[in-house]
């Protein structure tokens, strides 16, 4: 099967209650595990690339081993561009193969982010490729995103019509109170469901994406500390609050912390138990098993997709 865009999976996503799973990946490993969990679960899959991996790995190797992996699993994949910062990225990135783009507005005013956006849909729309806007801004810290709790704004239903209709935007990233990284809540966890469900009303049948949703599962934080990490305090958003964003309008929900996480965790628990080795094929081996089980868990226990491929 070809690479395809989200239309398809989000119109079935919002009509069946569930979300798809946008994964980042950065190399062979992460990918694989990612590809060989949603076969497994019969899933469909976004992979999603930040211009931090894009410049990583390089755009054509992430590409050809995409490629790889959906002859490989035969499943629909989308390959989609995670915080594209302007026209410029957006536009490579289309021309290169992606199927799909986020431009990443939200740090200019209102109507700066309807230019900017409109600019990349119709360049975008013109070669088949679909569009994801954001509206409001998650705080935290992922790659080249860093946004301070007081830069941090939930999105505005009042705007969310305007915005949609003046750029043609396909799928529409808000701010309810997730944020990007592993330390995301200083108290208690608490999304803005009031907000969700007043866009819904305004935006019937649109499909929402929430960014910055890891729940930065303990298990994996307590190995890291364990084999010599430090990460005191880290926490996500949990997974319940995730499993009811996914059956309101919620489509597509982003996944990385969580990867990068249990990676870290296997490859340092490897290291302590075998100090010995050397061969990245033998700490990379168990770092892929652990993310391939962490995608798993997220397919089925929390985003609902497993079986709908």
């Amino acid at each position: 099967m070809p690479l395809v865009t989200s239309k398809e999976m989000f119109k079935k996503a919002y009509e069946g209650g569930y979300a798809i799973g946008a994964f980042n990946v950065n190399n062979m490993e992460i990918i694989q595990a990612i590809t060989e969990a949603a076969k497994e679960e019969n899933a469909p899959l976004i992979l999603q690339v930040s211009a931090g991996a894009r410049k990583y790995a390089k755009h054509i190797y992430l590409m050809k081993l995409i490629e790889a992996a959906e002859a490989d699993t035969g499943l629909p994949i989308v390959v989609h561009l995670d915080h594209g910062e302007d026209f410029e990225i957006c536009k490579a990135c289309i021309d290169g193969g992606f199927t799909s783009v986020m431009i990443d507005g939200s740090k200019y005013d209102f109507e700066e982010n309807i230019r900017l956006t409109k600019q990349v849909v119709d360049y975008a729309h013109e070669r088949g490729v679909v569009v994801e806007g954001e509206l409001g801004r998650l705080a935290g810290i992922e790659d080249n995103i860093n946004v301070s709790d007081k830069d941090a704004a939930f999105t505005d239903p009042d705007q969310v019509e305007e915005f949609v209709a003046r750029t043609g935007v396909d799928s529409l990233a808000i701010a309810i109170g997730t944020s990007h990284g592993a330390y995301k809540f200083k108290g208690e966890p608490k999304l803005r469901f009031d907000i969700l469900e007043e866009i819904q009303k305004r935006l019937p049948g649109f499909p929402i994406v929430l960014h910055g949703a890891s729940s930065v599962m303990p298990e994996y934080v307590e190995m890291i500390n364990k084999y010599g990490g430090n990460m005191p305090g880290a926490k996500g958003v949990p997974e319940d609050m995730l499993r009811k964003a996914a059956s309101m309008a919620v489509c597509k929900i982003n996944i990385d912390s969580d990867l990068r996480l249990g990676m870290t965790a296997a490859i340092r628990k490897h290291f302590a138990e075998h100090p010995e080795h050397f061969d990245p094929r033998q700490y990379l081996g168990p770092a892929r098993e652990t993310i391939k089980e962490i995608v798993r868990h997220k397919l089925v226990h929390v985003l609902g997709c497993a079986g709908k491929a």
